[in-house]
């Protein structure tokens, strides 16, 4: 008896869920949003469980968004120069573990190519690794702007076969790379931190005279945060400038101290700095 009532329950909750999507539909929701909150209901009300909620959530996130949202920077770009010794950055590619590598001209907005890892192996083998060999197993590069919205690029991505794009600012320079990664990670994976920043907020303070900030963060907007001085031609971002003074691409909770601060990295992955926790250095 009570499985029966149940049953009718269930029943009846599926029947009014439907009905508010249909009758919502019908007249045709306004926005976005007015879709999410209808969904949410039924996340509520199980119907939808909340991975399934996410998944949705980022994927009508993505269409909002563009590529200059999600790029990794010029600044933290691994890259392989055409005039460099193969040996040299052999050693490189095999420690950052990434599958591929923008080839980068005497101009630095002259990208050539594009290396493969994999694609390095049977030449190393072979004892070919020089540039004769390697141009001849370079990848041509695909360029996407800034502007691009992240739906097409995926779109793109799926029917090309391409994992990585080149992004050129309005002027027709290199801005940074995006890759299919960054775009999924927007729609199935944790995009922002676990700081909770508000959408155009880069520095967030502690109470324990501690900041996070992101890695983007321009450094022109964080000398200003934090009275430095750290020169504001090299790098764009204070993420590039701590890239170079530690060397190698970081990984989680390693620090490095300059200028009168502690960088921490809070949050990176095996290709982009993204989170850091800055403090004073201790005199």
């Amino acid at each position: 008896m009570s499985d029966d009532h149940s049953s009718h329950s269930q029943g009846s909750s599926n029947k009014s869920w439907l009905e508010r999507i249909s009758q919502a539909f019908s007249s045709g929701p306004e926005s976005v949003e007015d879709v999410l909150e209808i969904l949410r209901d039924a996340e509520a009300q199980e119907i939808i469980d909340t991975d399934a909620m996410s998944i949705i959530e980022g994927a009508m996130q993505v269409l909002d968004m563009r590529v200059e949202e999600i790029m990794i920077p010029r600044s933290q770009m691994i890259t392989v120069k055409a005039n460099q010794d193969p040996r040299e950055f052999l050693g490189e590619i095999i420690s950052s573990a990434h599958s591929r590598f923008p080839v980068i001209g005497d101009n630095p907005d002259d990208v050539i190519g594009v290396l493969l890892a994999k694609d390095l192996l049977p030449l190393a083998m072979d004892g070919e690794l020089d540039w004769n060999h390697i141009r001849e197993i370079l990848r041509p590069p695909n360029f996407v702007p800034e502007s691009k919205r992240l739906n097409q690029l995926l779109k793109e991505f799926k029917e090309n076969r391409n994992h990585m794009a080149m992004v050129v600012d309005e002027y027709g320079g290199t801005a940074g790379l995006v890759t299919i990664e960054d775009v999924l990670e927007q729609i199935v994976g944790e995009i922002e931190d676990e700081h909770d920043f508000d959408e155009e907020t880069h520095i967030k303070a502690h109470g324990d005279d501690s900041w996070a900030v992101k890695a983007v963060t321009p450094i022109d907007d964080f000398n200003e945060a934090f009275s430095a001085s750290f020169d504001e031609e090299e790098f764009d971002t204070i993420g590039g400038l701590v890239l170079k003074e530690f060397g190698h691409l970081p990984r989680r909770g390693e620090t490095v101290e300059f200028g009168g601060l502690r960088f921490t990295i809070a949050n990176a992955d095996n290709r982009v700095i993204r989170l850091l926790q800055v403090t004073r250095s201790e005199l």
